[in-house]
């Protein structure tokens, strides 16, 4: 469950089925065990850019869809900050994507919850013409991390996924064996260090993971520029398209 700036943002909290479904009998002057079984609905608010591509209202097709996560640097409630990288810069920048680009921000002080980004691509998908067997998910550093945990968590939404100088649980890694997968990471990145990823390129290798990984013999921990700015990397990208969706 989300903490913090994540919690800081409930707008209604409800709990109903307080009560035990029995009356447990009573032992007067002793301590007993009990237990409840309730349900907690929690509401949050997730602030968000949203690119649509042209050609959108002129079509009644569904179109592709692209979750992108930011770095730590970009936290906070300023979304000008998300622009800062990646697609949402460049497409601030006047370049045009042929899908829905998505780039929510993460509050100050938190990290990425599945369970909040979940939330936000039902309601993208509820309001805009999603091809639901064509949705992506790509972030850098903790928006890198982010991606591994999302798509470890649900990744029968994904059709490709794309971490950049990012780390997750190698434990967890063998659920995206059947999600293409392409890793980037800069061999000198001091802040997260490139073995972070080999660790998990490596444990989706051992159980049949379909994932490539570029290494960047000279880059820091910016890997992500080279990556946005490749054209190869949007065609492999839109290229992979999820069965049964």
């Amino acid at each position: 469950m989300a903490q913090g700036r994540w919690a800081a943002a409930i707008i209604a909290v409800f709990l109903s089925g307080c009560s035990a479904t029995r009356e447990i009998p009573m032992q007067e002057g002793e301590q007993l065990a009990a237990r409840t079984i309730g349900r907690v609905t929690l509401e949050v608010a997730t602030e968000y850019l949203i690119y649509i591509p042209e050609g959108y209202a002129a079509s009644s097709d569904d179109w592709p869809l692209v979750l992108f996560l930011h770095g730590a640097g970009e936290r906070g409630t300023n979304l000008d900050l998300v622009k800062r990288h990646g697609p949402p810069k460049l497409a601030d920048q006047g370049k045009k994507f042929p899908f829905i680009l998505v780039s929510p921000q993460c509050p100050d002080y938190e990290s990425w919850s599945p369970r909040i980004l979940e939330s936000l691509l039902d309601d993208i998908e509820s309001k805009y013409r999603v091809n639901r067997s064509r949705e992506y998910v790509t972030g850098l550093s903790l928006g890198g991390a982010g991606t591994w945990k999302l798509a470890m968590e649900s990744p029968e939404r994904f059709a490709a996924i794309a971490p950049i100088c990012g780390w997750g649980d190698t434990s967890s890694v063998c659920s995206l064996k059947d999600v293409p997968v392409w890793v980037f990471h800069g061999k000198k990145d001091q802040a997260v260090p490139i073995a972070r990823s080999a660790s998990l390129v490596r444990a989706l290798k051992m159980c049949g993971g379909n994932v490539r990984f570029t290494e960047y013999p000279e880059a820091g921990h910016d890997a992500w520029t080279e990556t946005y700015d490749n054209p190869l990397f949007y065609e492999w990208l839109l290229g992979q398209k999820k069965q049964g969706r």
